[in-house]
């Protein structure tokens, strides 16, 4: 990775064991964890405050799949923007909306 990348980028967990904490989400046998293995994840919403987590599962879930990834702002996208990227999506078998 480029040392120009931001730090907190560089340290972000790139994988499920390398997350700390919500075991009983992310460790063996979670609900989380066996969805990821089995390669079928519901739809879901990951709600919490900044900074908890919730981009670095979603980027994790993707990454472990391969499956694409899409990302939008709720400050910064319009409806034509979210519009276009449900769009993309119904294009793959498979996608993360986050």
């Amino acid at each position: 990775m480029n040392t120009s990348t931001p730090l907190a980028e560089r340290m972000r967990p790139k994988m499920l064991d390398d997350l700390v904490g919500q075991e009983h989400l992310t460790g063996q046998g979670s609900i989380l964890r066996n969805a990821i293995e089995q390669g079928k994840i519901p739809s879901m919403i990951l709600w919490g405050p900044p900074g908890v987590g919730k981009t670095t599962i979603a980027n994790i879930i993707a990454h472990t799949l391969s499956v694409p990834y899409f990302q939008l702002s709720a400050i910064s996208s319009g409806v034509k923007d979210v519009r276009e990227v449900i769009e993309e999506a119904r294009q793959t078998s498979q996608a993360i909306l986050f």
